[in-house]
């Protein structure tokens, strides 16, 4: 399904850009809440006021026709185009993040333009700029712009009319869904072990095929993987293929694993799926199609649970009531040619799991940053920037910039804190208590690991 504006109504459109800009002047930039730190200010200037409160009952019947309406009837109509200036004109940013969702299906740039123009009144801001809604989310997330009441509602109905499989998604739960977004493809919902079976979406990998190192000869020793070690027995899943599926439940040294790979966050990470408490089956990993910062969200097929993918932690559905948590192996990125030489006995993902297809998001699509809204980034390092991350016994949880470590680890400097060693592993990084044993570290760029770790320490270094 996409959304455009009829030509019938272009006249509208046409009127409601002009009172839009007629009242560009008369926004208030004030804001009454707690202040922004400075970075967030410098970059995006100051937020405008946000009431508190429920909308009075024309802007809940403005929200209505404008937005639920709207992707029941699939079109945008002159009933739509009133309510929009209503809801412009009761000066309210809250319910620009409906804007935002719905911006993120526009299809064609009248429609764009039209909500572009409607969210920068109710920001203060004129964000017509080349992708509208990454400027407009980017401002929301940043501003910490409240969701207006009832928005799940809203937001529900746009994003199930889009995608029908989203319906056992948006649900009440421990989750920001002023954060999720779409990621441009479709739910991965097929049952557990059909991962053969083609899909419209980022196809899972189930109990995947594997060779000996001998026998990968397709692989070249500069290519990347991302290796994996547990009681013993190791595997190397090269990032060629985990480009392609973004997700690979597998079984490795006799634990069962889950293993997204974010291609967004440069962040491949192992979660057990198995021990878990009685009466949780283990979950089923799948990519959901959407994003929470230019994160993946991950959800369970079997229970249709989310997780919050960058922490592990069930976050909607039933594994959420039980407050299901899972803990991590450390996953080293490192090349092939090093991986094989320090475990000559690791097994490696089949190139046909790759699909035929060869991307290099990472030198390509990604080069420039973030493709999806962000919002602010902690200015301590690039948002790019290589990290290994890891969490204190005490709960606390530390980067340390890959680059700079490294160089200390080679040198034979030692990287501690509190109880967390870093140690070279086959070319790549990871960290262990002072016994040796496995903290569950994994790489993933700055920006990603502190979103999702807002107070993290920052290894100086």
């Amino acid at each position: 399904m996409t959304l455009a504006i009829n030509s019938r109504n272009r006249v509208f459109l046409t009127a409601l850009l002009v009172t839009f800009s007629l009242l560009w002047f008369d926004t208030v930039q004030a804001q009454e809440a707690e202040p922004l730190p400075d970075y967030v200010i410098k970059q995006y200037g100051n937020p405008p006021t946000v009431p508190k409160g429920p909308l009075s009952k024309e802007i809940q019947s403005a929200v209505q026709v404008a937005f639920v309406d709207l992707v029941t009837e699939g079109s945008w109509g002159r009933d739509q185009t009133l309510a929009l200036v209503k809801i412009v004109e009761s000066k309210d940013p809250r319910i620009v993040w409906i804007i935002s969702d719905l911006m993120r299906f526009a299809n064609g740039q009248a429609m764009s333009r039209l909500l572009g123009s409607a969210a920068s009144e109710l920001l203060g801001k004129n964000l017509q700029v080349r992708n509208p809604w990454g400027g407009v989310t980017d401002h929301l997330i940043a501003w910490d712009i409240p969701a207006p009441p009832d928005y799940l509602r809203v937001k529900r109905a746009i994003f199930t009319s889009i995608v029908p499989g989203w319906d056992k998604i948006f649900v009440e739960g421990n989750i920001d869904w002023r954060l999720v977004s779409w990621g441009g493809v479709l739910i991965d919902d097929r049952k557990y072990d059909t991962t053969d079976e083609l899909c419209n979406c980022i196809p899972a990998a189930d109990n995947p095929e594997v060779s000996s190192a001998e026998d990968a000869t397709w692989l070249k020793d500069d290519d990347i993987v991302f290796g994996i070690e547990i009681n013993g027995e190791s595997r190397a899943y090269p990032r060629r293929i985990m480009e392609v599926r973004e997700m690979v439940n597998d079984t490795l040294g006799g634990r069962d694993l889950g293993i997204p790979y974010c291609t967004l966050c440069g962040a491949a990470q192992a979660y057990f799926t198995d021990q878990l408490p009685d009466g949780i089956e283990r979950p089923v990993l799948r990519t959901s199609g959407l994003l929470i910062r230019s994160n993946k969200v991950m959800y369970d097929i079997t229970t249709y649970s989310v997780f919050d993918t960058f922490l592990g932690h069930a976050v909607t559905g039933p594994l959420a009531k039980k407050n299901l948590q899972l803990k991590q192996a450390s996953v080293v990125t490192t090349d092939w040619g090093t991986w094989k030489k320090e475990h000559p006995k690791t097994t490696v993902l089949v190139e046909k799991l790759a699909l035929g297809r060869d991307p290099d998001f990472r030198n390509t699509r990604d080069a420039n940053g973030p493709i999806f809204p962000v919002g602010d980034v902690d200015p301590r390092l690039p948002v790019h920037e290589d990290i290994i991350g890891v969490v204190t016994a005490s709960g606390k949880p530390v980067a340390f910039q890959r680059s700079k470590a490294y160089v200390a680890l080679k040198k034979g400097e030692a990287i501690a804190h509190e109880n967390i060693r870093l140690k070279l592993d086959a070319g790549g990084i990871k960290a262990v208590d002072v016994d040796g044993s496995d903290l569950g570290s994994h790489q993933a760029f700055w920006f990603a690991w502190s979103q999702f770790h807002p107070d993290t320490i920052l290894w100086p270094g």
